[in-house]
């Protein structure tokens, strides 16, 4: 893949286990049952849930594969343990504004944890490559489709520590 580390908070690497411990010690057995089930009938050519259950069964087992090397490749970074709360880094929740005054709110996660319409953006997008080390009151230039777009920094909050 890339060598690059896949810096995860504590949270988002327990939902990667929780769908891994889903997919493989649920869905999969009962998928395995089920082919085997399909396999006994007969003609596997024209069998719908024996040629259903074997693709299904890839698909579960490419992603099990994707979700293991995301998290052996996985560097947990607590938000919570952030010296520096003055700045954003990595698990910042970060409180921005634009020129139209419009107040938009932001976290840095993970890339797995990502989920734009939340606010959790990926810390190695662009918008959040630019937000990266901003201090309260600083103006970030933001490169978007339709050009770019100048934010402020109104706050920077962490999770408590712990």
């Amino acid at each position: 893949m890339n060598d690059r580390p896949n810096y995860i908070t504590p949270a988002g690497l327990r939902a990667l286990r929780e769908r891994y411990d889903q997919l493989f010690a649920i869905e999969r057995p009962k998928l395995v049952e089920t082919i085997s089930w399909a396999a006994g009938n007969g003609d596997r050519s024209e069998n719908g849930d024996y040629i259903y259950g074997r693709k299904k069964l890839r698909e579960i087992d490419r992603e099990l594969g994707f979700l293991s090397r995301r998290m052996k490749a996985a560097k947990v970074i607590d938000p919570a343990a952030q010296a520096d709360r003055d700045r954003v880094w990595f698990g910042a929740t970060v409180t921005l504004v634009d020129e139209d005054d419009k107040e938009r709110i932001v976290t840095l996660i993970g890339e797995d944890e990502a989920d734009a319409g939340q606010g959790r953006i990926s810390w190695r997008s662009p918008f959040a490559r630019a937000l990266k080390g901003a201090a309260v009151g600083d103006m970030r230039s933001v490169q978007l489709p339709a050009g770019p777009k100048e934010w402020e920094v109104l706050a920077i909050s962490y999770p408590p520590a712990g």
